[in-house]
């Protein structure tokens, strides 16, 4: 314990931090030098198997609404995905989800909500999303939109469940939402969502996913980069060569 008053320490006194490890602000990597020029690619996950689903018809005019803004969009289909570990990594659903997963710069996730929580569909679509893929985490980064579609009255029990799902996979959520009270009366007989203040927000939650992914696609490594890592990760390498020293 230092017998230096605290009024007189030093501000930037950090002693418990490892300095090699520590980075310091650097504005210019926000900017990268140069900007991806492809359309922003999205993939769009849905919670139902329902014929008429309305998790999926949102999903939908989500993904129409997303190509208008120029994004490139693909629509994962759960029917067929087997029970997260009730199938090998092999399995032709589980690599296609992981793929598109991997291919995705951003995503939206739709779901119903049922018993006051997000369905198994959905929750077993993203517990087939690894942590890790390769070394690589896959969702880490990459920026998320959460929806719902409710049978009876508006509620946000699920998209706050996503977004602890979605924190947790370290993806950057962005701030809006859309929850659609009482679906069933949103979607006309071909499925297409009525004029509503309900479809305003799929298209405002739309626009500000593509924001959030041109801004955060080319450093979203850097945005996710983190000190206790980096103090990990020189850890590891000074146990694997130290031990290498011991054994030759």
């Amino acid at each position: 314990m230092s017998d230096t008053p605290a009024h007189n320490r030093s501000e930037t006194d950090t002693p418990q931090m490892d300095d090699a490890s520590f980075a310091a602000m650097n504005p210019t990597q926000l900017f990268p030098a140069s900007h991806s020029t492809h359309p922003p690619r999205i993939l769009i996950l849905y919670g139902s198997l329902r014929e008429r689903s309305f998790s999926r018809l949102s999903a939908e005019e989500a993904g129409r609404i997303l190509t208008r803004f120029g994004a490139e969009v693909k629509i994962f289909d759960p029917r067929g995905l087997p029970q997260p570990d009730g199938a090998p990594l092999d399995h032709p659903k589980v690599a296609e989800l992981r793929d598109l997963v991997t291919w995705c710069e951003g995503m939206v996730w739709s779901s119903p909500e049922r018993h006051g929580a997000m369905t198994g569909i959905m929750k077993s679509q993203i517990d087939w999303i690894p942590l890790s893929l390769g070394g690589v985490r896959p969702t880490q980064g990459k920026t998320l939109a959460v929806m719902q579609v409710c049978g009876g009255s508006q509620s946000f029990n699920t998209v706050n469940q996503l977004r602890i799902l979605g924190r947790w996979m370290r993806l950057l959520t962005i701030p809006n939402q859309s929850s659609v009270a009482k679906a069933w009366d949103e979607f006309d007989e071909h499925g297409r969502m009525k004029p509503s203040p309900y479809y305003n927000r799929i298209v405002d939650v739309m626009e500000e996913l593509v924001k959030f992914t041109l801004l955060t696609r080319d450093i979203k490594e850097h945005l996710v980069d983190r000190y206790s890592e980096r103090v990990e990760s020189r850890e590891a390498l000074s146990k694997r060569v130290n031990q290498s020293k011991a054994v030759g």
